[in-house]
C-alpha cells in the first residue's frame, strides 16, 4: 500500500495537473478584507504543491445578497485582491492568460493561477463589459451559478423539485456565447439547465467545458450532465470536470468516498473516452469559516469534499492505479486533457 502511494505522489510531482474550478479568491478577499495578507500562500500553497497542481482556475463568485447591485464590484474586488497577492507572493504564484502563460509557469516552477466566470452576474447586460474582464485576465465563461442571470437560466440543483428555470439562454445569453468564443474565451456549461446546455451546442464553433459536473446515470440532479450531454461536450472536442461535492457524485451522501468520483469518471471513460474527462474538484469547505450565508447558499452543511483539500489528489490517482488505469490515461486526467483545450483556444 505505502508502495502505491508512493507511485500515485510520485505520478502528482512529474506529471501536469491542473484544478478546472476552486472557489480561491472568495476566500482570499474575504480574508484579505479582515487584514490577513499572503492568503494564497500561508493558507493554499502548500496543499497545491502536494497536490502536484500546475493551473488552479479561480471562479469569481458572487455572493446572493450582493447581487445585481455589487456584482461587478465585488469580482473587480476579487481579481484586485488576485493582483495583490501575485505580488505579495510572485515568487510562487502568476497569472496566466494563454497557453504560453500556462508553460512559463510550469518552467518557473510556479502555480499559474486563471480566472473564470462562475455565473455572468458582474456583466449585467452589457457584453462590453467582457472586454474589460478579458483585459484583466479572464479567459473562462461559466455562463451561470444557480440562479437565473441575463444570461439565462440555470439547473436545478440546490432545490431540484421547483418548477421554474425552465428557459435556456437569453439573446443576451447567445450573443454572449458568440462574443466569447470570437474573443477565443473558453465556454463552460456547468449549472447551466438543460435547454441552456443545448443552446451553447448549436452555437459552438469550438471546444465546451463542463468545469465542474458529474454523471445523472449515478446522481440524478439536473446538475449532473446526462449521457446525451457528455457526448455532445465529447463531440466538440471538450472536456469535463469532475466535481469533488459529496452530494454530486454519489446518491449515498453521507458515505460517499473517492470511490464515487472514480465511478463518475469510469462512466465518462466509458462514454466518450479517456480524452475528455478531467479535475474541476469545487473544493467548498474551505470557506465554511465564513458564515451561515455561503453554507445556505451552498447546502455545504449537508455536503462535504471528498478528498477534502488538494493535498489528497493523490487518493484520487491511487484508486486509479487500483482500476487499472495507465500513468499516461492518469496524466490525461489530471490536466493533459483540460491544457488540450487551453491549447487550442487560448493561443
Amino acid at each position: 500500500m505505502d508502495d502505491l502511494k508512493e507511485l500515485a505522489k510520485n505520478i502528482l510531482e512529474t506529471t501536469f495537473v491542473l484544478d478546472a474550478h476552486f472557489d480561491l479568491l472568495y476566500d482570499v478577499v474575504n480574508q484579505r478584507n479582515l487584514g490577513n495578507h499572503r492568503v494564497m500562500e500561508k493558507d493554499h500553497l502548500g496543499n497545491f504543491k502536494q497536490g502536484g497542481l500546475n493551473i488552479v482556475v479561480s471562479s469569481l463568485f458572487i455572493n446572493n445578497s450582493l447581487v445585481p447591485e455589487i456584482s461587478l464590484r465585488q469580482a473587480l474586488d476579487q481579481i484586485s485582491a488576485l493582483y495583490q497577492e501575485l505580488k505579495e507572493s510572485s515568487e510562487y504564484f502568476m497569472l496566466c492568460k494563454n497557453y504560453d502563460d500556462i508553460i512559463k509557469a510550469e518552467q518557473c516552477n510556479k502555480i499559474g493561477i486563471m480566472l473564470s466566470f462562475e455565473g455572468v452576474e458582474p456583466l449585467y447586460n452589457d457584453l462590453e463589459l467582457l472586454e474589460i474582464f478579458y483585459q484583466l485576465g479572464v479567459r473562462l465563461v461559466g455562463l451561470t451559478w444557480s440562479r437565473r442571470n441575463y444570461a439565462g437560466d440555470p439547473s436545478k440543483f440546490l432545490h431540484p423539485d421547483e418548477i421554474k428555470n425552465s428557459n435556456g439562454l437569453s439573446d443576451f445569453g447567445k450573443e454572449l456565447v458568440n462574443k466569447a468564443q470570437n474573443m477565443k474565451m473558453i465556454v463552460d456549461v456547468s449549472h447551466l439547465n438543460d435547454k441552456g446546455f443545448w443552446d451553447v451546442i448549436e452555437l459552438a464553433k469550438q471546444p465546451v467545458i463542463a468545469s465542474h459536473s458529474n454523471c445523472r446515470k449515478i446522481v440524478n440532479f439536473e446538475r449532473n450532465l446526462d449521457d446525451s450531454q457528455i457526448k455532445a461536450i465529447a463531440s466538440t472536442g471538450g472536456v469535463i470536470g469532475i466535481n469533488g461535492l459529496s452530494r454530486l457524485a454519489s446518491d449515498d451522501n453521507e458515505a460517499a468516498t473517492v470511490k464515487d468520483l472514480v465511478q463518475n469518471i469510469e462512466h465518462i471513460v466509458d462514454l466518450v473516452g479517456i480524452n475528455h474527462v478531467g479535475l474541476g474538484l469545487d473544493f467548498c469547505d474551505h470557506l465554511k469559516k465564513f458564515n451561515s450565508n455561503f453554507i445556505n447558499q451552498h447546502k455545504t452543511n449537508e455536503t462535504f469534499d471528498i478528498l477534502g483539500n488538494h493535498s489528497n489528489i493523490f487518493i484520487l490517482v491511487e484508486e486509479l492505479l487500483k482500476r487499472g488505469y495507465t500513468v499516461k490515461d492518469i496524466s490525461k486526467i489530471l490536466g493533459e486533457n483540460f491544457l488540450r483545450i487551453y491549447n487550442v483556444i487560448l493561443h
